[in-house]
């Protein structure tokens, strides 16, 4: 079965957040499925100078604006359509903003064309390759169903994934004319939003399937509070809607192995974790202490609950533990923490941006991994944690919600715990949890269960794989094994 997945960034190519990661991961996981998969992505700098083979496979002279190819090739062991249109991405810095910060002004002009250029796989434009299906990822593919649905007819079926429903790609109806689609996608409301046009909109209207990353985001965006005003059309829907777990790259993220790690280990010598644990609070400046070393890899946003931390960070610093934090997002956010890390010298360390290295070294080094988001499609960070007994402290969302189980009495006793976790989303609540948390750790014995207990979960694609597989062949009327995830 032959599938194109469609996306704005793929690990380890391209990367602002979790969405590379799914991108970058589906591929490999489904190819056990009997699923050939290619990526299209955007000609950026970094995917046309990762491109160790590379074919021109069509030809589009005036395309969006100026002249464009498709390009047929491999790289990082990912086989990729790039759409190679240096006037729409052969831009520095991220796919999305400028050096200003500011999101580029013809973003709705690249990602049409994003957009527009799997239209052409579908329709057999390129010489001997035609998909079975389409599938596109959040709103930067968001107008493929629509281009399929109301250009020329192609015969192939459309799956688009939202991975965060709060960005969906937004934009004056003065677009339309560039976008070079049917008018009958306009006069049937297929791609209007609130009198503009929305691309993850038309997404959600158009494709023959939708899937979102976990069971309990798939429920929460048909609601008012989680929806992001698409609740209704996603209600509509509900029978196309699909929630699917995400998984991780477990060579990638492997404790055993990874080299970013000052000792490896598996959760038959989680001892070896000391050694991290020394080298992650060498790194932060953080004292050695007999309380839980917290840790924080995210975007320092409201989403995310960093202003609740902050909140906290006075009592978890008072009842004895350490944080360390990595991250960037909001400047007043990003401050906060720094302004923590001089109040609390060697009791809290913050690390502003990003570092890949650093964030397998905080996992395989530090007790605890915060995930308090006020919302979360699916979150990998904590993914991450289970498989290296790094003890996730989730808030009840999503799929936290979905991936973690929570250590009270009864979970404890049977030895099924995994994680903290808690609700509502207030600072109150993780307050309460972090000292839950410190508690916990107080009995090593139980902690350590804890931690392997995490350590041995499945958090891989394979059952994940299988899920979007069955999905696949459902839409193309062929036999599908039953599943129970949805």
């Amino acid at each position: 079965m032959e599938v194109v997945s469609v996306t704005s960034e793929l690990y380890p190519l391209v990367k602002t957040g979790g969405l590379a990661d799914v991108a970058g991961a589906l591929p490999g996981a489904l190819a056990s499925e009997g699923v050939r998969m290619r990526t299209l992505v955007p000609g950026y700098p970094a995917v046309t100078a990762a491109l160790e083979t590379a074919e021109i496979v069509l030809d589009m002279p005036d395309y969006f604006g100026g002249t464009a190819r498709l390009l047929s090739g491999e790289a990082k062991g990912l086989s990729l359509f790039v759409l190679d249109a240096p006037h729409l991405f052969l831009r520095p810095g991220s796919p999305y903003l400028g050096t200003d910060g500011r999101d580029w002004p013809d973003n709705a002009r690249r990602f049409a064309a994003l957009s527009y250029a799997a239209y052409e796989l579908a329709r057999g434009a390129v010489a001997g390759y035609r998909p079975a299906i389409v599938h596109g990822h959040d709103w930067q593919a968001g107008l493929v169903p629509a281009y399929i649905a109301y250009n020329a007819p192609t015969g192939v079926k459309t799956v688009h994934t939202v991975h965060n429903i709060a960005f969906q790609g937004q934009f004056g109806w003065d677009i339309f004319h560039d976008l070079r689609m049917d008018f009958r996608a306009a006069s049937d409301g297929a791609i209007e939003y609130f009198g503009g046009i929305g691309y993850l909109k038309s997404a959600l209207q158009n494709a023959d399937a939708i899937t979102t990353v976990s069971p309990t985001y798939a429920r929460e965006i048909m609601t008012p509070e989680y929806g992001m005003g698409l609740e209704g059309l996603l209600r509509s829907r509900s029978g196309d809607l699909h929630g699917i777990i995400n998984g991780i790259d477990i060579d990638a993220w492997n404790p055993a192995t990874d080299p970013a790690l000052r000792q490896v280990y598996d959760a038959t010598a989680i001892e070896g974790r000391a050694a991290n644990a020394a080298a992650l609070r060498e790194r932060f400046r953080l004292d050695h202490t007999p309380g839980p070393l917290f840790a924080v890899v995210s975007r320092l946003t409201w989403q995310k609950g960093m202003d609740m931390l902050l909140e906290a960070v006075d009592g978890l610093v008072m009842q004895g533990a350490t944080l360390c934090v990595l991250g960037s997002g909001d400047p007043v956010l990003e401050a906060g923490f720094a302004d923590a890390a001089l109040r609390y010298p060697g009791r809290v360390g913050f690390v502003r941006g990003y570092d890949e290295q650093l964030s397998h070294l905080i996992q395989g080094g530090a007790d605890v991994m915060l995930v308090p988001s006020r919302f979360e499609p699916c979150g990998l960070t904590q993914l991450y944690g289970l498989r290296y007994g790094c003890v996730p402290l989730v808030a009840r969302v999503g799929g936290l919600a979905d991936t973690v189980i929570d250590a009270n009495l009864a979970a404890v006793e049977a030895g099924v715990a995994t994680g903290i976790v808690f609700s509502p989303a207030t600072a109150e609540a993780l307050s309460d949890a972090i000292t839950r948390t410190i508690g916990l750790h107080r009995d090593q014995k139980i902690w350590q269960k804890i931690q392997r207990r995490g350590m041995v979960s499945d958090v891989s694609w394979a059952t994940s794989a299988r899920h979007y597989a069955d999905l696949y062949r459902r839409l193309l009327g062929l036999e599908a094994h039953e599943h129970t995830q949805d």
